[in-house]
């Protein structure tokens, strides 16, 4: 039953939204449309006015686990929080585990944020600098998107996000759970962020993945307005990944740093990653950020 908004809700600035619906079956998002939008932590909803709004459908009451490990790898409930995600226990194999912690520790928010903030809420607000686009589409994710036509869909995660705050989503969409694959929780991973202060929202985050069979891929984040992948057969020369991160056509300019900027720290981040996947494992030990 629709109710009036209470507590966190009563916080935001969605002054025409009128109710909020508890979803607790997939027959009650059919409410969601043009004018009423799914709810999960709230953190970037609450944030501005959206005076198109009457109404909200919250799916945290639909009860989906967080995290759920399986023989083929790792699913990630949409409404997973960032510090759910954070804590997930490492599973034998796992060399990735670390880069969970460390994406996380990009977001723009204090741990309060971390403790609402959802991973699936992160990749639907489709801001450049959203450390979870950057870590689902590094460690080759799918996501599953239930249609609004009754109808699932699923497709790699670095394909979900289309621009600056769009993605693939149309009205009534929702994002159900995003899917890790086991051979890429079993890579080495390379994490590096960078922001103009200390506290800033990141001007570019960069993952990189060494996987079991040689493969190397470099995913560019924060400084596109949509995640950009880098692939190779086996880990580049020098010159030729900095050629690959010089040829993306993505990179933009805002208050947190201009393209240029963006794309000379990738450069040098980059190639910091291209090195430490060439180390041994045992000596690699930066949390990779920057300031």
């Amino acid at each position: 039953m629709p109710g009036i908004l209470k507590s966190r809700e009563a916080r935001m600035d969605l002054t025409t939204v009128a109710s909020i619906t508890p979803a607790r079956t997939r027959a009650d998002l059919a409410a969601l449309g043009d004018t009423v939008e799914p709810l999960a932590g709230g953190s970037e909803l609450f944030a501005d006015p959206r005076i198109h709004l009457t109404g909200l459908v919250d799916l945290q009451t639909m009860g989906w686990p967080d995290l759920t490990v399986t023989a083929d790898g790792l699913e990630i409930a949409a409404t997973c929080t960032l510090a759910a995600l954070s804590r997930l226990p490492a599973e034998p194999g796992w060399v990735a585990h670390p880069v969970f912690h460390q994406a996380c520790t990009a977001l723009f928010g204090s741990f309060k944020i971390w403790n609402v903030a959802t991973v699936g809420g992160n990749l639907c607000t489709s801001l450049p600098a959203g450390p979870m686009i950057c870590l689902t589409a590094a460690l080759d994710a799918e996501v599953l998107i239930w249609r609004a036509d009754g109808s699932d869909e699923r497709m790699p995660a670095v394909d979900f996000v289309t621009g600056n705050t769009t993605n693939v989503l149309a009205p009534g969409d929702v994002l159900r759970s995003i899917t890790v694959p086991a051979s890429a929780l079993a890579a080495r991973t390379a994490y590096r962020k960078i922001a103009l202060s200390p506290l800033g929202r990141s001007g570019a985050v960069l993952i990189g993945r060494l996987d079991t069979d040689g493969t190397f891929v470099l995913t560019v984040t924060g400084g596109t307005v949509r995640p950009v992948q880098l692939r190779y057969p086996q880990r580049p020369g020098a010159d030729a990944l900095a050629a690959g991160i010089a040829d993306i056509d993505a990179w933009f300019t805002d208050a947190h740093g201009a393209a240029d900027w963006r794309r000379a720290v990738s450069g040098l981040l980059g190639e910091e990653i291209r090195q430490e996947l060439a180390a041994p494992a045992a000596s690699a030990d930066t949390d990779g950020s920057r300031a």
